[in-house]
């Protein structure tokens, strides 16, 4: 690895492509999640075994739209505008490589989440997770934080050690550990707060662009997504994407598209982009056309499912391709992930233990027996993999309704704020360096 962060080689061959079907894609009724139709299935000739299997993308439904513009994050031009959002534990340099294969190297891939505080203290644990292959470009770093001194410093330390080269800002995450500091998206409802920390972001990121994530706000009583996108825009944030969900709401219940619009409308100086509900190309193609949004961010609608990349590249080139593996291809990615994992932390046991998280996203919907998802849970090694797969119903095709939601759904939870949080939108006492987090990855 370079001096700075970049990987010297590529983590593996690029992917090869899925099998697919033909699949019929439906529209969604608006602002709301539907079932999918069922993908139609043809006759395919015998695959070879899990660890060789090929992935190519067939011609599905005739694509809803004209080819859709490229985003500009600063000098970067995005083609598609596709970002894979920021996902603690699961957006790695490994994964990265799955999805940015599967889309041809196309979009945007950015880091998991990581905390200023244990960046410029060079934390081992941060200074792992901000390696990136060196066929990554644009190298996409998302950071987390509290204190506007720190932020500043660990965007300067970026600058200077050539880190990175677009910086993102994360004030959307929901989970308790962020927000009980005042962090993520807690954050935005102490406007001079945000503020000062976007501006000793972009003053100390030169020539690097600076984007931010966010939420609508911390519950439907404390809305904060519109004043905090007139403040970005006046401090000089490139661009801005939102997740139509509010804290409160976690993942639950339906996103907002219509705050998407509303946020597009008030800061047109600026790209927005979308972030809520995509769990297809058609969904992603949809927000775009219903809120003018400039491009999408999508999160848990790839867990398990790299190749949602390939699909949406093809729906916003307006080819309208589908990706529908069978499972004896699906296996085939899983094997990979799983090498991909060790060769990245260096430990092929760690590398398949971190994989376990992602076997039930990928099996989602498929035919598997309860007794060998649960040895599949608890494997530790490349070769109890195989042979576990090995046991699978292979031939399966691309299961009906596995394009659908995936990932964390709960919702209505009550947000862990710091005490008299929401006294006083402009009362930042408290608020220092003390408040950031140790570690990454939240």
């Amino acid at each position: 690895m370079r001096d700075n962060g970049r990987m010297t080689a590529p983590l593996a061959p690029s992917a090869p492509a899925l099998s697919a079907a033909p699949a019929s894609v439906t529209h969604h009724a608006p602002a709301s999640v539907t079932e999918h139709a069922p993908a139609s299935v043809t006759e395919r000739a015998p695959m070879p075994a899990a660890e060789d299997a090929p992935v190519s993308a067939t011609e599905g439904a005739p694509a809803t739209a004209s080819p859709v513009a490229p985003l500009a994050i600063g000098p970067h031009t995005i083609t598609p505008p596709v970002v894979l959002a920021p996902m603690a534990g699961i957006t790695n340099a490994p994964f990265r490589t799955l999805c940015r294969d599967f889309s041809g190297g196309q979009g945007l891939f950015v880091s998991e989440m990581i905390t200023t505080r244990a960046l410029v203290e060079r934390n081992e644990k941060t200074m792992q997770l901000i390696r990136f292959d060196a066929s990554e470009t644009p190298r996409s770093i998302q950071l987390y934080g509290v204190d506007p001194v720190t932020v500043g410093r660990a965007v300067q330390m970026i600058v200077d050690e050539d880190l990175a080269d677009h910086i993102d800002l994360n004030f959307g995450c929901p989970v308790p550990k962020v927000t009980r500091k005042g962090g993520g998206s807690a954050l935005p409802y102490k406007r001079p707060l945000l503020r000062a920390i976007l501006r000793e972001a972009v003053s100390n990121a030169g020539p690097l662009p600076v984007t931010m994530k966010m939420r609508k706000g911390i519950d439907d009583d404390h809305i904060t997504y519109l004043d905090a996108g007139r403040i970005a825009v006046d401090e000089g944030v490139t661009a801005i994407a939102l997740h139509g969900r509010t804290a409160a709401q976690h993942y639950g219940g339906t996103a907002d598209w219509d705050a998407v619009a509303r946020l597009k409308e008030h800061v047109p100086e600026i790209p927005v982009l979308g972030n809520g509900d995509i769990w297809s190309a058609d969904d992603a193609l949809r927000m775009v056309r219903e809120t003018g949004c400039d491009g999408v961010v999508v999160g848990r609608g790839c867990l398990g499912r790299p190749w949602l990349f390939a699909d949406l590249v093809a729906a916003f080139g307006g080819t309208g391709t589908a990706v529908r593996p069978t499972l004896n291809e699906v296996a085939g990615v899983m094997r990979r992930h799983a090498e991909l994992l060790g060769e990245w932390i260096g430990d092929e046991a760690r590398g398949v233990i971190d994989f376990r998280k992602h076997v039930a996203w990928y099996l989602k919907g498929f035919s598997v027996g309860s007794q060998l998802r649960k040895q599949l849970a608890v494997t530790s090694s490349l070769d109890e993999l195989d042979e576990l797969m090995a046991g699978l119903d292979l031939g399966q095709p691309w299961p009906d309704g596995a394009d659908g939601p995936r990932g964390r759904t709960s919702g209505n939870n009550r947000v862990v704020l710091p005490d008299g949080w929401l006294k006083d939108p402009y009362d930042c006492a408290g608020i220092g360096a003390d408040a950031e987090l140790d570690t990454s990855g939240g």
